[in-house]
């Protein structure tokens, strides 16, 4: 079979983004030392440390090759980093799949491994898998984590941003150039009128916010006018009641008089009677007549509020996408659940004091093609602008079909094209998969997909993310306290997360209890 880690089918011309590792003479003197049996467990890898003869750009993604222990970033123009790694030891493997940078930490301590000094930490699952500085035996010795060089981290750490891919690949992979016709091709005057169309939304979200707070403001204000009136209209109601009931008893009363002083004494009662009944039925009208415009009023700055919400809501969700719009998109295609995800980066801090929020509002089925066989798992990546729009990689790190086949069995859903192509980016992505979304992917994430017919022990061992339970966003979403997302982000209520845990008796932890929503958008 053909080695799909290295070549890729296109529609264009392909080459490699970088040489292979450099291996240290004094490594491969130490690997001669060492039984066949020995090499074999350990996996020695003395790669050394390497830069680019050249101006390094913003790292867009890391690859880890687990195979040969190494980690090499990539610019838009090649590599530029390289270094050997120590990866997770037999029973605590690091997991092999596709991750994003999540949270950076400068000087973080583990709450799992009994405060252990992990320095320039970024992390890329919230069950605790990181890249960190950490000591390098030239095996596999870690407990999952990707161990780098200390002063290798160090240098790193201001150099990527959250979010940049990290590949974990069970063997050697490099990103490939790739065309196919199924990849973003923006549009220049989409992409030049978006800062000002985004401007111009927002604008028309404020006003919209504003009009739906004074219409709320009005609906409440009716509803409390118009509290007393039930309370009102039923103590006049049961005046006119007693005063209809004296009637009939005068009425009863002069009926039954037989002699003329009665019959005197009955008829001056029931004239009284009917004066007070008459009265009670006239003050009952006239409190209705005046309730009426009051309900009438309730019941229009009710619409009227309820129209304001619905005119706000779309105009949040414009705005925000909009927003969006200027940031690189991803998306994720699972054979296993059929599906399409779509992650962008509001670079709002995350609820509960860890990384940032990413938008998840974009979920729908996918067409796939003979869906009973594998794709394989391939990371295509827009690298740069080009003439055409966008020049695209890929990486491919799992068996299946090759990439351009791969990819030619999925079929884009038009409104999601329309959406999200017109304004791709540079470091936007498409991975297409056999394997569903990970359990750490959530709404302060981007994605988490591992292989699972590759070990996993590292990321199984650890105590996973808790699912956080489906909870609608508060429509409360822009202005008057509220977070931005509401209607349309759906978010998932995150539960407490290990921000920072505290080591308890018995191997147990203490999560701290999560923060409230920050209110403001954006």
């Amino acid at each position: 079979m053909k080695d799909r880690l290295t070549t890729a089918q296109s529609h264009g011309t392909m080459r490699r983004w970088g040489p292979p590792g450099i291996v240290m003479f004094a490594a491969a003197v130490a690997l001669t030392a060492l039984t066949p049996g020995a090499m074999a467990a350990k996996q020695p890898r003395q790669t050394a440390e390497a830069v680019a003869q050249r101006e390094a750009g913003e790292p867009i993604m890391a690859i880890v090759s687990i195979k040969s222990q190494q980690v090499t970033f990539y610019d838009s123009e090649g590599w530029i980093l390289r270094a050997p790694v120590s990866t997770g030891t037999t029973g605590r493997e690091t997991p092999a799949g596709v991750f994003a940078v999540i949270e950076k930490d400068k000087d973080h301590h583990s709450s799992m491994y009994d405060d252990a000094w992990m320095p320039n930490m970024q992390r890329i699952t919230w069950n605790g898998i990181a890249l960190h500085g950490g000591p390098l035996p030239g095996y596999a010795a870690s407990h999952g984590c990707v161990r780098m060089p200390f002063p290798f981290a160090e240098g790193l750490f201001d150099k990527t941003n959250i979010g940049m891919r990290v590949i974990i690949s069970p063997n050697d992979a490099a990103p490939v150039d790739f065309s196919h016709p199924s990849l973003f091709v923006p549009s220049k005057e989409a992409i030049a009128a978006a800062p000002n169309r985004a401007d111009k939304l927002s604008a028309e979200a404020e006003e919209a916010t504003n009009a739906a707070g004074e219409a709320k403001k009005a609906a409440a204000a009716a509803a409390k006018e118009a509290q007393s009136l039930p309370a009102s209209l039923r103590k006049l109601e049961q005046q006119k009641a007693r005063a209809d009931a004296e009637l009939a008893f005068a009425e009863k009363s002069l009926a039954d008089a037989k002699t003329d002083q009665a019959i005197a004494k009955a008829g001056e009662l029931k004239q009284k009677a009917a004066t007070k009944a008459a009265d009670a039925a006239t003050q009952l009208d006239a409190a209705k007549a005046a309730a009426q415009p009051k309900r009438d009023a309730v019941a229009a700055t009710k619409d009227a509020a309820k129209a304001a919400t619905t005119k706000k809501a779309d105009a949040v969700r414009a705005a925000t996408d909009a927003k969006l719009a200027l940031e690189p998109v991803s998306v994720y295609i699972s054979r296993a659940t059929q599906k399409l995800y779509v992650r962008r980066n509001t670079h709002k801090p995350a609820p509960d004091g860890g990384g940032e929020v990413f938008d998840t509002s974009i979920e729908v089925p996918v067409t796939i093609r003979n869906p009973d066989q594998p794709l394989g798992t391939h990371i295509f990546t827009a690298m740069a602008k080009n003439d055409s729009g966008l020049r695209w990689s890929v990486v491919s790190i799992d068996d299946g079909d090759n990439a351009k086949d791969a990819l030619d069995r999925i079929t884009f859903p038009q409104e999601v094209l329309d959406r999200i192509g017109p304004t791709a980016l540079p470091r936007s992505s498409i991975i297409i998969s056999d394997e569903p979304l990970s359990a750490e992917t959530n709404y302060r994430t981007e994605f988490v997909a591992v292989l699972s017919n590759h070990p996993q022990g590292g990321f199984i061992t650890r105590k996973p993310t808790a699912p956080p339970p489906m909870a609608m966003a508060s429509d409360d979403s822009w202005g008057n306290g509220g977070n931005g997302f509401g209607f349309f982000f759906q978010q998932r209520d995150p539960a407490p997360q290990p921000v920072n845990p505290r080591r308890q008796r018995g191997g147990q932890y203490q999560y701290y209890q999560q923060a409230p929503m920050q209110r403001s958008f954006w």
